[in-house]
């Protein structure tokens, strides 16, 4: 295995971490204006444009560090704002609206995998980056899609978890929305989240190599 500099990781990261971020979010508002609401249409958020969806800390500042002192890489985007009370019915849709980012970065796996194994049949100089480069697509893609899976709100599948949930049981669920972040933080100190998350994202890697013959 080729160890990479800083500046090469970087160059073969950027893009897929913009894309699978810029992505995730704009799928939210996608399907929240399928449902009726144009909130994130009319604030200018129905955009590739990743500029538009920056998040100092979350897009730049935390996949910089990781990306410099680990092998392990994540990130966020402003999220695109969804107002629940504009869909036709709030309660179901909003469970698509929340589970449309992850699929989303499924199908972004998929196709930075096509792209990898396109890029084999180029010139080393120029097959090789993109190979990483779609390695790399894959790997955070499966990544974000499945820790966005977890249902711990704010994450997609807590949104999602607490559109199923009625009653007592939704208000108590949602009241743990501003510790969220902190519960992350306790389950990735005490290793749990890599119980939780290792298994889905290897099935899911290992699948999708296998599927286009990468390995």
């Amino acid at each position: 295995m080729i160890e990479l500099s800083v500046i090469q990781k970087i160059i073969i990261w950027a893009l897929p971490v913009l894309f699978a971020i810029t992505i995730h979010e704009v799928a939210h508002g996608w399907v929240a204006s399928f449902f009726g609401d144009q909130t994130a249409r009319l604030s200018g958020r129905l955009t590739l444009n990743p500029v538009k969806h920056i998040d100092l800390v979350g897009t730049l500042i935390i996949p910089a560090i990781l990306l410099i002192t680990s092998n392990f890489i994540f990130g966020w985007a402003k999220p695109v704002p969804v107002d629940a009370r504009n869909l036709r019915n709030p309660r179901s849709e909003m469970i698509f609206v929340a589970l449309a980012g992850p699929l989303a970065n499924l199908l972004m796996a998929l196709l930075w995998a096509a792209i990898a194994k396109a890029s084999m049949a180029l010139p080393l100089w120029f097959g090789i980056p993109l190979v990483g480069m779609g390695m790399a697509g894959i790997q955070i893609n499966v990544l974000l899609g499945v820790l966005n899976c977890l249902p711990i709100p704010p994450l997609d599948g807590g949104r999602a978890l607490y559109h199923l949930l009625s009653g007592k049981m939704a208000w108590y669920f949602y009241r743990l929305e501003p510790y969220g972040f902190f519960i992350l933080l306790v389950l990735m100190f005490t290793h749990i989240l890599n119980y939780l998350l290792f298994p889905p994202i290897a099935f899911l890697i290992n699948g999708i190599v296998g599927i286009f013959s990468l390995g």
